[in-house]
């Protein structure tokens, strides 16, 4: 467990056939559109007050390969703040073309189960830019667009990389992804007290006692949260949300 200093809120933007929509439990076929310019919507979070963005490549998570390029580019052209990708990078060349769209850190996901040491080789070549992605049911990882369940535990994939350099880890609990029925802070916090790297809650956060609950956690290892649907739908207010968290 590593005791972080400060803790974001972090809007995302998921993009599908270069529009932005969100997703309920990672299900291409349920998806809600919020419109067809990610790169405005980013540019929305920012000005009220976001410090980071949360963008996935959905089209890329599912094809195995960068699918939203020039979404991806425009979103980045109107930051000023750091953006996160995960979605679709299976290669040192994939990661550094993506890095080179003025991406700030990836997120490896099921490449980080198949292929761990590609993780390690990354975390060498792009220090500091490297996250991993855990996406788990029942504290069971679970990959390729959250369709196959392994038989390994969200901590011992976790502590795999304990050494190699990772920057966060973004643990996702699917059930509750895109649900707004609030986040899995128990098993969440079982995680960041389990490794020393420090750890992103995703999925589920519906309002801002989610978001609080989730922030006094700091000193356990969570340095923050990705809030999607709640903020779209005006569920969680990002900007007072913001002020809150100051």
């Amino acid at each position: 467990m590593e005791s972080v200093n400060t803790f974001e809120l972090i809007p995302a933007i998921d993009l599908k056939g270069g529009h932005c929509v969100r997703l309920k439990q990672g299900r291409m076929d349920d998806a809600t559109d919020y419109g067809d310019d990610p790169a405005a919507m980013a540019a929305h979070w920012q000005t009220l007050g976001a410090k980071r963005l949360h963008v996935v490549d959905l089209d890329g998570a599912f094809a195995g390969k960068p699918a939203n390029r020039e979404a991806i580019r425009a979103i980045c052209s109107e930051m000023h703040i750091p953006v996160q990708l995960g979605g679709g990078l299976r290669d040192l060349s994939m990661i550094e073309a993506t890095l080179n769209l003025g991406i700030q850190r990836v997120i490896l996901g099921s490449v980080a189960v198949s292929n761990p040491s590609l993780v390690e080789q990354a975390c060498k070549a792009f220090p500091g830019q490297i996250c991993v992605g855990i996406d788990a049911r029942g504290g069971m990882v679970a990959v390729h667009g959250w369709d196959d369940v392994t038989d390994v535990t969200a901590v011992d994939l976790a502590r795999k990389f304990e050494n190699a350099g990772v920057s966060a880890i973004i643990y996702t609990d699917i059930a509750r992804d895109g649900m707004l029925t609030g986040p899995n802070i128990e098993e969440t916090v079982n995680l960041a007290q389990a490794i020393s790297i420090p750890v992103i809650v995703s999925g589920g956060v519906a309002k801002m006692d989610d978001v609080t609950a989730c922030a006094v956690h700091v000193a356990d290892g969570i340095c923050g949260a990705i809030t999607g649907r709640a903020i779209y739908e005006g569920a969680i207010d990002f900007a007072e949300a913001m002020r809150i968290l100051k």
